[in-house]
């Protein structure tokens, strides 16, 4: 079973490959699909669905799962992340997949144990659990592969 996660942003969409077979978690692949500020939004969102039409293409996951926007001080960034949500839910809608979803709670709770968990904690844990020499960079991989990892642990 092959699993992609994604972090969603504007700017950096994280993206976190895993199989998970006979109980035993495994990294395919990670990384961010980056867009340019300067471009515009129309731009930026199509940027987005091509690059992530290719990562599944090109690894053919069986399920996608995405970490839900729960809260942000800047409402403009909050509204911008959730078009980007939508975009990546009809991308994967639209190639034939079903799109999980998991609140950030339920993120660190499935992936550290404590649903208060600070983001070091959550990345430290990825790091652990796939067996890697350091923390996945950047940053939104990392929580993208979190994303995955919580999906294998709530849902098998």
């Amino acid at each position: 079973m092959i699993i992609l996660g994604i972090d969603p942003g504007l700017t950096h969409i994280g993206y976190g490959l895993i199989q998970y077979e006979k109980k035993e978690i495994v990294l395919i692949d990670y990384g961010c699909i980056t867009t340019d500020k300067k471009d515009t939004f129309k731009v930026r969102l199509e940027k987005i669905y091509y690059g992530l039409k290719e990562i599944i293409e090109k690894h053919k996951p069986h399920e996608v799962v995405i970490e839900e926007i729960f809260f942000n001080k800047n409402t403009r960034t909050a509204l911008m992340v959730s078009k980007v949500s939508g975009a990546v839910a009809l991308t994967v809608s639209l190639i034939g997949l079903e799109l999980y979803e998991y609140t950030p709670l339920q993120v660190k709770q499935a992936t550290v144990g404590n649903g208060r968990a600070d983001k070091f904690q959550v990345q430290s844990m990825v790091k652990i659990l796939l067996n890697l020499p350091e923390i996945p960079r950047p940053d939104h991989a990392a929580d993208a592969l979190a994303v995955a990892i919580c999906h294998v642990h709530t849902k098998y």
